[in-house]
């Protein structure tokens, strides 16, 4: 095994996901594809944080509703978030009550545990398995920037904190679903980048480490894929992975296949800035429009890619380097 990449070959399935979105994602390009959209950014909970708890609750409910099952069902819940430990994974884990993997890989969490997931359906200790992430807005800009209401302006290298949860149902493969092929863990990535409100140029370096990585252990090229789709480098930091994918030997054609979900995910609209990021952002996106192309056969292979920044509110004050990471799971339809 090439170090960092698993191979599945019972290619475990996911069986059907539940994407849960805030007021604001209702100007997603990829709305069509969300299950639900929410009237209030707190899901009319009392704090951010229990809005943040709610939005997980309901993308794991959907996601087992769509294939007629209960929480009952579920023998790990697998997922994590930004808030501090994790908290609203944690109260949604206790609401859920199944056993409880909490993951931290930033905005790379959902992929992350889609491949925790995997892994124990592979080894047969999981029938089914809950998956993914979410972020809140008013949350994460609190905790890493500035409270919302504190009215701070951000660089046009900044990117808007998605309120958004995705999460999939894995379990043993099924005919007629979307199977994960292989996964990478990625190594963590630091090109000394410090500035919180540019997270596209500090998890660049993370993203190219990872499909190359991806690539050589798998004997690969980019043609292979419909789609490379990175999470949330957003508008910045995509150009910055395609130079960097250029300069090593990628063609212009190639570079064709490599896709960022922050970056289109609120089209042009220049109040989100850079475009779009949290551990939501790319959850969402893959759980929502990667699938719906997969299941209707528009797309027959792609590597998903989720990218997240390692940092923290201490290490941000201590003006420490932002380390990051990116993980990719490879999802085919045949």
């Amino acid at each position: 095994m090439d170090k960092g990449v698993i191979y599945f070959p019972s290619k475990p399935s996911i069986l059907a996901a539940g994407v849960v979105v805030g007021p604001l994602e209702k100007r997603s390009v990829f709305a069509q594809n969300f299950d639900l959209v929410l009237d209030d950014e707190r899901a009319d909970q009392k704090t951010n944080e229990q809005g943040h708890q709610h939005l997980i609750e309901e993308a794991a409910q959907i996601a087992l509703q769509k294939k007629k099952l209960t929480m009952d069902a579920v023998d790990f819940f697998i997922g994590g978030d930004l808030v501090n430990q994790m908290t609203p994974t944690n109260f949604a884990a206790s609401t859920i009550g199944s056993p409880f993997i909490g993951m931290y890989s930033a905005c790379a969490t959902s992929t992350a545990a889609v491949i925790i997931a995997s892994l124990l359906t592979e080894l047969g200790g999981s029938h089914y398995a809950i998956a993914g992430a979410a972020s809140q807005h008013n949350a994460i800009e609190r905790q890493f920037r500035y409270p919302v209401d504190y009215g701070g302006q951000k660089p046009a290298t900044a990117q808007w904190t998605v309120t958004a949860a995705g999460y999939a149902l894995i379990g043993k493969h099924q005919e007629g679903e979307p199977c994960i092929e292989a996964a990478t863990f990625g190594k963590v990535a630091d090109y000394q980048q410090s500035d919180p409100f540019h997270m596209g140029a500090a998890m660049a370096p993370a993203a190219f480490s990872t499909i190359n990585q991806h690539l050589k252990g798998r004997g690969q090229t980019v043609q292979d894929y419909d789609v490379i789709m990175t999470g949330d480098l957003g508008k910045v930091g995509l150009p910055i992975l395609k130079e960097m994918l250029r300069q090593s030997g990628f063609t212009t054609k190639q570079l064709e296949t490599i896709r960022d979900g922050g970056a289109e995910y609120y089209g042009d609209d220049p109040l989100f800035l850079a475009g779009a990021s949290g551990a939501g952002c790319s959850a969402s996106v893959f759980f929502s429009e990667i699938l719906a192309e997969l299941k209707s056969g528009r797309m027959k292979r792609v590597l998903l890619v989720a990218t997240g920044a390692l940092l923290s509110q201490l290490s941000v004050q201590q003006n420490q380097s932002i380390p990051t990471v990116a993980h990719a799971i490879e999802v085919t339809m045949k």
